[in-house]
């Protein structure tokens, strides 16, 4: 049993696919950013950067709940990808595994997009985040997947045997990596 299960990703991996086939595995909880409740802006601020903020501490406050609670596997995904390099220092300490899921086959990932009919599809964009991600060396208690030319059924096996038998640490040193090695939908100065 882990902790927390992050799922990391630019948008056409199957993030969401995966999340929920690991809940229907493991039962513990799933709690992802875009499930916060509505809320207003303050005037004065940026309304994307205090929105993201906003449901960032509200997903880690729920997730550390669900865990005081004693729920474990506890799954969550679907934030800003400037959060990642958060997790391990938010989540050090508690026995955690991130899940980078990636897709090496440039097509296969655009016509996923394409077919996925929801959400925004920004191809130019998809490409530029897809290369950040898969670019960027893994963080502490990261693991890669690759989706490409697999079944979500599949991804969700190699996902399961990686939660339970890869090694994680629960201290190590980490020092925050740049912003610039990844991307976000938030901060667009460059990393978009």
């Amino acid at each position: 049993m882990r902790d927390f299960i992050f799922l990391i990703g630019p948008s056409g991996v199957g993030k969401s696919t995966l999340a929920r086939g690991l809940f229907g595995h493991y039962q513990g909880a799933l709690a992802e950013m875009n499930l916060v409740p509505e809320f207003g802006v303050p005037e004065g601020v940026d309304p994307g950067l205090f929105e993201e903020r906003v449901c960032w501490h509200c997903c880690v406050a729920q997730l550390k709940e669900f865990h005081a609670q004693g729920v474990r596997n506890v799954i969550s995904g679907d934030f800003d990808d400037l959060r990642t390099a958060d997790i391990p220092q938010v989540f050090y300490g508690y026995d955690y595994i991130t899940l980078k899921l990636v897709c090496s086959n440039r097509e296969e990932h655009r016509q996923r997009m394409l077919n996925r009919g929801e959400g925004l599809i920004d191809l130019e964009l998809l490409e530029h985040t897809a290369d950040k991600v898969s670019a960027r060396q893994n963080l502490p208690n990261e693991f890669t997947i690759d989706t490409a030319g697999k079944t979500a059924q599949e991804v969700l096996q190699e996902a399961i045997r990686l939660i339970d038998t890869a090694q994680t640490l629960r201290t190590y040193d980490y020092t925050k990596p740049p912003r610039e090695l990844f991307y976000s939908w938030v901060i667009s100065n460059g990393l978009r």
